[in-house]
């Protein structure tokens, strides 16, 4: 197996100096933005989706990643902020009709590692209740889990990343059905999500009552035929995730397959552009597909042999030198991380300042997990 160790001795330097700036940054942020759930910044100021939407898909990113720089420090500033978190979404639960596919987003960051690192029985009872919900969605005869709440019945490539919080339930309860809600929903995606070129389809839609695959829509992409380079980061570090839980090797090398592809379009200045298949014009980055990619490139790295290994890991160490050298914003007087994000490409040319090349939560969180990762702390996050 590649020897994930060694390689980090290596690049210990870039590590090391770059673990030292989010701490320093997220330790300030993490005391001024407690009482919020950010997801983007105005005037460098953290939004907060708790007063705007309380079932947002993002909205278990910041205590996510408050649990990670709490493991890393032991710095109590991050336990109390990653447990406010917590707290404050709870709401969510009280509102049925907003919760979707993205649960596993939203409890498994946070709840389910104060569960894991703590034993704390309420966290366990917010992640089961997640878990079941999530299970819940599942359409017995096409076997897939249903993304939202409205039609058309559409899964997306994101629930890739959303279904460990239904392993973690398996192994919980010693309850086999969610393992297998799970990988029949990753055998579906396989089947319908990834193109045999290893790009990837964002939405599918399918019959809700004979669970036949219709079509494919765009999505947050630029359109039905391109390929969104977020999908394919959901993609490749989803079905990893999926590896991992099972040891299914179907699974990994649907991971690997995803992961060329997103190698190779970003390979000039590992700076990944909003779609892969896009105009030149306007120039569109998101540095959130970069961040979740690199932590899905480490994973592959750590479940291949040596001389494989080595190609993700190179792959994951230029995704993140170029985030921190062309996106990162160490200031204190700033409370995001990582600049250059896009919600979606669809809303292009307007969208540069709005939605596109923005600061997002979930770009601060991948950004500092693979950097967790590197570091060698241990994996609750999964």
């Amino acid at each position: 197996m590649f020897d994930f160790k060694k390689a980090t001795e290596r690049d210990s330097e870039f590590i090391n100096s770059t673990w030292e700036k989010l701490d320093k940054k997220l330790c300030v942020i993490a005391e001024r933005s407690r009482d919020k759930i950010p997801y983007t910044t105005i005037d460098g100021v953290h939004t907060d989706r708790a007063k705007e939407e309380i079932c947002w898909w993002t909205n278990g990113f910041w205590g996510g990643l408050m649990w990670l720089m709490y493991i890393g420090t032991k710095n109590d500033t991050y336990k109390i902020s990653a447990e406010r978190n917590e707290e404050i979404l709870d709401k969510a639960f009280e509102t049925f009709w907003g919760l979707h596919h993205d649960v596993g987003f939203m409890w498994l960051l946070t709840a389910g590692v104060n569960y894991r690192l703590t034993g704390n029985e309420k966290s366990k009872v917010r992640t089961m209740y997640a878990a079941n919900q999530l299970a819940s969605r599942y359409n017995a005869v096409g076997e897939f889990i249903r993304a939202w709440n409205l039609d058309p019945c559409v899964t997306i490539i994101d629930s890739m990343m959303n279904i460990p919080l239904l392993y973690w339930a398996s192994r919980e309860l010693n309850e086999p059905r969610f393992k297998h809600i799970a990988t029949k929903h990753a055998d579906t995606t396989i089947q319908n999500h990834i193109r045999p070129d290893g790009s990837v389809k964002h939405i599918c839609v399918y019959d809700p009552e004979s669970g036949e695959y219709l079509e494919n829509l765009a999505g947050q992409g630029y359109s039905v035929d391109s390929s969104w380079s977020r999908g394919q980061a959901w993609a490749l570090h989803g079905f990893t995730l999926s590896y991992i839980h099972t040891g299914e090797k179907k699974y990994l090398d649907a991971a690997k397959k995803v992961a060329h592809y997103f190698i190779a379009s970003v390979c000039g200045d590992y700076l990944p552009k909003a779609d892969f298949r896009s105009p030149e014009e306007p120039v569109l980055y998101d540095s959130t597909a970069s961040a979740c990619a690199a932590c899905g490139l480490l994973e592959i790295a750590r479940n291949v042999p040596q001389y494989e290994g080595q190609m993700y890991y190179n792959a994951a160490i230029k995704l993140l030198k170029a985030l921190d050298e062309n996106c990162c914003n160490y200031s204190l007087d700033e409370d995001s991380v990582v600049g250059l994000g896009t919600e979606r490409w669809t809303d292009a040319p307007d969208a540069i300042g709005k939605t596109a090349n923005i600061p997002i939560i979930y770009g601060d969180y991948y950004f500092a997990e693979a950097i967790y990762k590197l570091k060698g702390f241990d994996l609750l996050f999964e």
